[in-house]
């Protein structure tokens, strides 16, 4: 893209073939996943320099290997997620220790639709609030693509997973994916609801990707010493947060987690990756993919996003 801004500012360029240097490597790409992650980057809502690439997560096939690569190799199947912007292309050059090794039980098309939304939902359950059985936690846009891997995750942990989604159908598909509880947020009041289920008690945590609309209900569904994971702006950031209106709440405790931070180290990278498509291999997660686009179309699958037109993962095809 240009310039940031609507889904119209993306197009597909031709440009030369790019070269991996020392430590890179080249990979032909075959699926790549839609985040909304890479909307912000689109629009603006986070600062690029551009003109810039757009997309964080994509599956390919290793065509050529620079200098110092060894544990790569060409036809080796392999997937990313996270890093620069600039995923929404048939081919790419990655450093080679942001790559993982995809299992030959998981597609091309699962490992693009599942790297950042399964290692995102890996950290938030595992490791920014460890998830433990009986507990109860409340996950918005449950029928997003990372919302039904989170419904699956935790019902495998044991947990308790009230999810919050938009209309029957998507109620429907959450429930079909491990949660225990879904409350239809254009009919029913979700912090009544979460007491109603709780028994008065509130959550252990929340689990907020929405931001700025959904910000008082989340404080309000929290049990004393619950916890705020706000870990999305779909509608804007959050207000800021006073230290005394987490004191007056019950002495919560509130975080603003990345998954850049979280794989921030190749051990950390692998381990996720790895729970991820261990789950998939074991049949306790179901990767949903909702939409399946050509990468030309790339300015559609944005507008759909937006929307709110999409249920699960969607994927781009180069």
């Amino acid at each position: 893209m240009a310039a940031q801004g609507g889904p119209e500012v993306m197009k597909v360029e031709s440009v030369p073939m790019p070269e991996p240097s020392a430590g890179e490597v080249l990979v032909r790409q075959t699926a790549v996943g839609v985040n909304y992650l890479d909307v912000y980057h689109r629009s603006g809502f986070y600062k690029l320099p551009v003109p810039a690439g757009v997309g964080s997560e994509a599956a390919g096939v290793v065509e050529r290997v620079g200098a110092g690569v060894t544990d790569l190799k060409a036809g080796d199947r392999v997937a990313y997620a996270g890093g620069p912007p600039g995923s929404y292309a048939s081919h790419r050059v990655m450093p080679a220790a942001r790559l993982v090794k995809v299992p030959d039980e998981v597609s091309d098309e699962v490992a693009a639709a599942v790297m950042l939304k399964g290692m995102t939902v890996e950290y938030l359950l595992n490791r920014c609030y460890p998830m433990k059985a009986g507990e109860h936690a409340l996950f918005y846009a449950a029928a997003g693509g990372v919302g039904l891997l989170a419904g699956q995750w935790g019902r495998h942990i044991g947990a308790k997973m009230i999810g919050v989604a938009g209309g029957a159908v998507k109620c429907r598909l959450a429930r079909e994916h491990g949660y225990t509880e879904v409350i239809d947020r254009s009919r029913e009041d979700v912090a009544e609801r979460v007491k109603a289920i709780t028994g008065g008690a509130g959550v252990s945590v929340v689990y907020d990707s929405v931001g700025k609309a959904t910000f008082e209900t989340s404080i309000a569904c929290l049990r004393p010493r619950g916890c705020f994971v706000s870990f999305g702006t779909t509608t804007g950031a959050p207000p800021p947060v006073e230290a005394g209106l987490l004191q007056k709440h019950g002495s919560l405790y509130f975080t603003r987690p990345t998954l850049v931070t979280y794989t921030a180290a190749r051990e950390e990278l692998v381990a996720s990756a790895g729970a991820v498509f261990d789950l998939i291999r074991r049949g306790v997660l179901r990767v949903h993919i909702g939409a399946r686009y050509p990468l030309a179309e790339a300015p559609r699958a944005h507008a759909d996003l937006e929307a709110g037109r999409t249920v699960g993962s969607s994927v781009l095809l180069p």
